[in-house]
């Protein structure tokens, strides 16, 4: 067949290559983190005692592909030990009753989805898991979406092994929050006694290789410009290196061009999708963000609306911070705890965090909002539990 025909309007070859929810043969550049998770694993499955992690890293770091590879590569030694892998996205299961449903029904299927209590599903569970004398991996993925100091999921799931005739529940958390174990009730930390296995961001080559890599399934032969796919790298590690942000924009890409009719994904192609999905995250992120963060971007918002100006002092920050959080009948966090989620808000992006020196005042940070303000002021305003900062006024 010539050039003409798979660059003519035949731009995939299969798209779903780019997709989030593929799992490749290769995972480049995370042999470390794959190593380290198959031992763990691997140690348990023989050993028959659970041991449980915690894995960190920012957004496309490729926490949940690497997990989902490895439990897919130890599947049929699963079968062999009686091995449970459970995958829980916790953005969906979010609440205590609907993660043990969950589990519960893994083991029986007459379980209800409705009318049983927490107890009782909890009680099935355990009864289930010792007479079938099964070993159970459970991954919460997202995990910090359910798992907060109101919330005794993860307790009940670590209770269970103390109730059963031999411990036989293992715990890996995912989470996209370096702070996320501060959020974890003293309680839980101590049962918890997690192996934690670190994911850092994708440098700009490493990117490229990853993209490569798909793109040779995902699309014809020539339907990409050259300059496409280091585009999209670029474009994504000012994202502090996200994978699924840089697939994200390669597969809008070739979608634009495919919509548009055109021969080959360009540069224009990559650059109209960025600007469509960074307005698209954006939102994303402010809504899925836990409730301190949304109150700190909200104080940052407020500052740069009604003073119009465009830097705060860290201090600034902090004060309508208390007065949102009194506002709102909320426990403020310290000013240490704030300074890390004004460094978690900068990797996201949404604000810009500079270092300063003030003198013989010694250093602060100047922040200012990074996004538009007619953006994320609906959001999260929308929010019902912010619902009553729409009266606040800074200066009042």
């Amino acid at each position: 067949m010539s050039e003409e025909y798979f660059s003519d309007g035949k731009i995939f070859a299969d798209k779903e290559v780019l997709r989030s929810t593929y799992i490749p043969e290769n995972l480049p550049h995370r042999k470390e983190q794959i190593a380290s998770l198959t031992d763990i694993l691997s140690r348990t499955l023989k050993e028959m005692a659970p041991s449980n992690i915690l894995i960190y890293g920012n957004t496309g770091t490729g926490k949940t592909t690497t997990v989902k590879y490895v439990c897919k590569q130890l599947e049929e030694l699963a079968r062999t030990c009686n091995y449970a892998l459970i995958y829980i996205n916790c953005e969906i299961f979010y609440t205590q009753h609907r993660i043990l449903s969950y589990l519960a029904r893994v083991f029986n299927k007459r379980v209800p989805v409705f009318g049983w209590s927490t107890d009782v599903l909890y009680s099935e569970l355990k009864e289930r898991i010792d007479t079938e004398d099964r070993y159970v991996v459970v991954i919460l993925d997202e995990m910090n979406e359910s798992v907060t100091k109101e919330d005794e999921t993860l307790y009940k799931l670590l209770r269970i092994n103390r109730k059963l005739n031999k411990e036989r529940i293992s715990v890996i958390g995912i989470s996209n929050y370096l702070s996320f174990p501060e959020l974890l009730d003293q309680r839980v930390k101590s049962s918890l006694d997690a192996k934690e296995i670190m994911f850092p961001a994708y440098s700009p080559d490493q990117l490229k290789d990853i993209l490569t890599e798909r793109a040779h399934k995902a699309f014809n032969y020539s339907a990409l410009d050259d300059a496409v796919i280091p585009l999209c790298a670029a474009l994504a590690t000012k994202r502090n290196g996200d994978a699924k942000r840089a697939l994200d924009l390669l597969l809008m890409s070739g979608e634009i061009a495919e919509r548009t009719k055109s021969k080959k994904v360009s540069e224009e192609h990559v650059r109209i999708a960025s600007e469509r999905i960074e307005a698209n995250s954006t939102v994303e992120v402010v809504k899925t963000m836990l409730l301190h963060h949304k109150i700190v971007l909200s104080s940052v918002l407020m500052l740069t609306r009604e003073k119009n100006e465009r830097y705060f002092i860290s201090g600034e920050v902090y004060n309508i911070y208390r007065r949102l959080c009194d506002h709102l009948g909320v426990e403020p966090l310290t000013q240490r705890r704030l300074v890390d989620l004004i460094s978690e808000l900068d990797s996201l992006g949404l604000i810009n965090a500079v270092v300063v020196s003030r003198g013989r005042y010694g250093t602060t940070k100047e922040i200012s909002l990074n996004v538009p303000e007619e953006l994320i002021q609906p959001v999260l305003f929308a929010d019902y539990e912010l619902k009553a900062l729409s009266n606040f006024s800074v200066e009042a």
